[in-house]
Formats: structure tokens, sequence, C-alpha cells
């Protein structure tokens, strides 16, 4: 079911929507955004922190305890936005700075992502966001933490075997959906 009131967003209004989220400037567009099976994963998750969100309800709940009023950083700029399509009407890649102020030091702080977007009928079915670990550490004086944290064997700091931190490729209604470097525009 697309968005309510709206017509079925293409990838990068879907985009433009995420952003307007999570710079908190129109939290009331979340529920619309993400289907309801919707797939979050952050691949490069700092240790200890969820790898893949599986539904709408679990991001929901992820997002609501990492965001509002305790978290530590106020987003208040997307810089740099390049988005590229790609050859699946699907999807697009957006690279991007996120520029905020840590709340507890009053510091101002940029890192860098990579997001890729699929996009159904109008709502994020899939996200995949690359983020600067050691760079947000570092902003938020969590540097030594998660230095501390992190164990050599597993590769990940938080002692599971790894999960979520290799390519998944997910079935859909058209076949295999990897992601592969074939078939970006750029």
């Amino acid at each position: 079911m697309p968005p309510s009131g709206n017509a079925e967003l293409t990838p990068r209004e879907a985009y433009a929507r995420f952003q307007q989220v999570l710079l908190g400037n129109a939290p009331e567009l979340a529920d619309d955004l993400y289907a309801e099976d919707v797939v979050v994963e952050f691949p490069f998750a700092r240790p200890g922190m969820r790898r893949c969100f599986e539904g709408r309800d679990a991001f929901r709940s992820f997002a609501a305890a990492a965001g509002g009023a305790s978290s530590p950083v106020r987003f208040e700029e997307f810089r740099d936005v390049v988005i590229h399509d790609t050859t699946d009407p699907e999807v697009i890649i957006a690279e991007y700075d996120l520029a905020g102020t840590v709340t507890t030091t009053n510091r101002q702080a940029a890192e860098s992502f990579v997001l890729v977007l699929r996009v159904r009928a109008g709502r994020i079915v899939h996200l995949r966001e690359y983020q600067n670990v050691l760079g947000m550490a570092a902003a938020l004086g969590q540097l030594p933490e998660l230095l501390t944290g992190l164990d050599p064997t597993t590769g990940n700091g938080d002692g599971s075997p790894g999960e979520g931190s290799g390519r998944r490729r997910r079935e859909s209604a058209d076949g295999p959906t990897g992601s592969s470097e074939e078939g970006v525009n750029t």
C-alpha cells in the first residue's frame, strides 16, 4: 500500500523524505515511508549494535530508542549529497555527509555515509547504510570505548560470529537482488 495521501514515491522522493525524517523536520512521515516488511541493515555497525532489523516495527523500536531526546547528536544538515541511479528503477545509491551537533559537548561534526535504497510501491523495502563508525565514535568522544570493545577474533567487536557482516542476497518477485557493481550508472 503506498503512503497515505501520496502518490507512489520514487526512490529519489523516498530519499528526500528519509532526509526530512532524520533531521526531525517531518517525523509524521516515518510510518508511511517504510514498508511493513522493510529490511534495514547497518553492515558496519559499531560493536554491540544489531546490524539488521527486519520489519517496520523492529526498526521503529530501534529508532525510537536511539533517537529523540536521548540521542547525543542533533542532526542538522545533509551535505555534499550525490545520488546515483542504477539500472534497477527501484534502487538508488546516495552518498552524503551528515552534519550535526553533539548535544553533550556542543561540538559540531560531520561524517560520511553511503545509503543503498530500494523502494517498491512507494515505500522503502530495503535500506542499507554504510557509516564511518570510527569517525562517529571520535566525534561523540567514544573512541576509547569503541576500540576497547573490538574483538579481533570475530571482526565485529561483540563476540558474535559476524552476523550481518557479509553481503546478503534477497529474493524478490524479479529474482535475486544482491548487490554488485554491474548496472550502476553514475
